[in-house]
């Protein structure tokens, strides 16, 4: 009984992305860039992605410099600012979304747009209109501190990243991760490639025996065989330039696509 009990109080108090990765035998976790095509849409397809099964939902704030992004999402950068979206807009509209679903979000996003419109403002907005984490991919481990400190604060999981380079670093890299920890499956910037050659199984082990903090692999991933490969080995599985290629193909008829090509992936990863 008390064994229960404890387990009850440990779930009351664990964040909604770890409640999540408990609550799935695989996380599937879809990437859009907000506001591509608008922010309608955006809203829309996170409803959808919800219902079609998705564990957490990643969203990048469009910048007009996105040094990690490939072409695909470098171009929904484009569009979604083009559109007029703002980081105020996004957060309305979440604030939106908050009414109908409560799976969880995390921003993509870069320091620059951080401590332009204010860090603290920015991580206080993520706890007022449902942010769960933020990744924020051009802050190095050693300075990410000025980050953190408020992401602790207000009660947000600043992600971490594992690139296949880190391998001397792990311990030092998830020794406090939060959340989940992303593994970057390949070298260079996001896009979908044919095969996936790093070798992540032994990443994810080298992590595993420091961190107990759930693993997710994304960058490259596109086919459910890939999907599936990776799933194998860490916990979560992320994809985004697939998603956002659709979004680009079809734009404001997407939602229905994406909705069907997410509920193929779910499938994949938890068969």
């Amino acid at each position: 009984m008390w064994q229960r009990l404890l387990d009850l109080w440990g779930w009351i108090f664990m964040s909604k992305i770890e409640k999540a990765f408990k609550k799935n035998t695989k996380a599937f976790i879809p990437f859009i860039t907000a506001g591509d095509p608008n922010l309608a849409i955006t809203k829309d397809l996170i409803l959808a992605l919800a219902e079609a099964g998705s564990s957490i939902v990643e969203i990048g704030i469009p910048f007009s410099d996105p040094i990690a992004e490939g072409e695909v999402i470098q171009k929904a950068n484009l569009r979604a600012l083009a559109s007029g979206t703002t980081t105020d807009k996004i957060f309305a509209m979440l604030g939106e979304v908050r009414k109908k679903t409560a799976i969880p979000i995390v921003f993509l996003t870069y320091v620059n747009p951080i401590f332009t419109y204010g860090t603290e403002k920015f991580f206080a907005n993520c706890l007022y209109y449902g942010v769960d984490g933020v990744i924020v991919p051009d802050v190095p481990y050693e300075e990410k501190e000025e980050l953190l400190s408020f992401a602790d604060k207000y009660e947000v999981d600043l992600i971490t990243l594992v690139a296949p380079t880190s391998a001397q670093r792990i311990q030092l890299l998830v020794k406090s991760a939060t959340g989940y920890i992303y593994i970057v499956s390949s070298l260079g910037v996001t896009g979908v490639r044919k095969n996936i050659t790093t070798d992540i199984d032994e990443l994810v082990a080298k992590i595993k025996a420091v961190s107990d903090t759930p693993i997710a692999v994304g960058f490259g991933i596109s086919t459910q065989e890939q999907a599936q490969q990776m799933a194998k080995a860490s916990d979560g599985v992320i994809v985004g330039s697939a998603l956002v290629k659709l979004m680009e193909v079809y734009g404001n008829e997407c939602v229905p696509v994406i909705k069907k090509y997410a509920q193929s992936m779910v499938q994949a990863i938890q068969s």
